[in-house]
């Protein structure tokens, strides 16, 4: 467990990312929004990539009229087809020859009844991990040109819920389960990290891989809640993060000099639902080792795109 576990750090610790540039999945909403405001903030270029352009417009405007001057640009990416990944990541490797900070928040949650992405994925898996997996393999070139490049996925306490990953069927083609698959996407998304971090570690390369979780943060995910659920959430507003405060994780996790690669931040409150961000602890099923290998193998086959490391 790393040194710097229970010490606060608020947005004012956030260094200085003049020079950076910094991607941002789902960033016209929610912990997206707010975590491309704080990298704004402390002058880093800001890449909104979002599923719809006029709302990613709208939030530049928002972020701008906080933090006059900052450097943003709206980039049209739905995770949920595979054509538009491979679009926003050939956009975004002909505006960059690096990316120091790759930021895969966006997803969906609960969804209800199963859907399916435009390339056949249950969507929850297929845009929480399946999308950002081939968003990364396509611009881990740009990453890797950085001095000190990150690629931070944001999971949720969610990955400790009947998540258990059926390679037998991984899409949720018998008996789908809302909450199980929910979770299961974002157990993917640790198991992912993890297994980038090994692979550039071993490779000897600059970048690392971190992850993050809000807690329990009032964002609009709330809305696809289970209605007890939902009902629930209402009546403990009081003991919800302000999405400000649930993108301190995903925040700490891009920009802490002390963070490590594979380092797991998330809230200091009771539960992990509230609180400011430390080093968290993840189950032990994101850290095995053949899960997490064949997982990633398992997406290289589905998405078509390998990694460099």
């Amino acid at each position: 467990m790393p040194a710097f576990t229970a010490e606060p750090w608020t947005a004012r610790d956030i260094p200085s990312q003049q020079g950076k540039v910094a991607v941002v999945t789902g960033a016209n909403t929610g912990l997206g929004r707010e975590t491309a405001r704080e990298l704004a903030r402390a002058g880093a270029t800001v890449e909104l990539a979002c599923r719809d352009h006029a709302k990613g417009t709208e939030a530049m405007a928002d972020i701008h009229a906080e933090v006059p001057g900052a450097d943003l640009r709206v980039q049209e990416l739905d995770l949920s087809s595979l054509d538009s990944v491979r679009t926003a990541a050939a956009d975004l490797s002909e505006r960059y020859d690096r990316i120091d900070l790759l930021i895969n928040n966006a997803g969906v949650m609960y969804v209800n009844p199963r859907r399916e992405t435009a390339d056949g994925f249950e969507l929850q898996m297929g845009t929480n991990h399946l999308g950002h997996f081939a968003l990364t393999g396509l611009l881990l070139d740009r990453v890797l040109a950085a001095p000190a490049g990150r690629v931070v996925s944001v999971s949720s306490v969610a990955h400790k819920i009947r998540s258990r990953i059926d390679f037998d069927d991984l899409q949720f083609t018998r008996r789908y389960d809302r909450v199980a698959a929910y979770g299961r996407s974002k157990l993917a998304n640790l198991l992912f990290t993890y297994r980038l971090d090994r692979r550039l570690r071993d490779a000897g390369a600059p970048a690392i891989a971190t992850a993050a979780h809000p807690g329990v943060a009032a964002t609009e995910l709330v809305r696809n809640l289970p209605g007890p659920l939902r009902l629930g959430a209402t009546l403990a507003s009081r003991l919800q993060n302000s999405a400000a405060v649930g993108a301190l994780g995903t925040l700490r996790a891009a920009t802490d000099p002390a963070a490590a690669g594979g380092d797991y931040f998330g809230p200091a409150g009771p539960g992990e639902a509230v609180g400011l961000p430390v080093w968290v602890a993840s189950t032990g099923r994101s850290h095995d080792p053949e899960a997490q290998d064949r997982l990633w193998a398992a997406s290289e086959e589905l998405t078509g795109v390998t990694f460099e490391v």
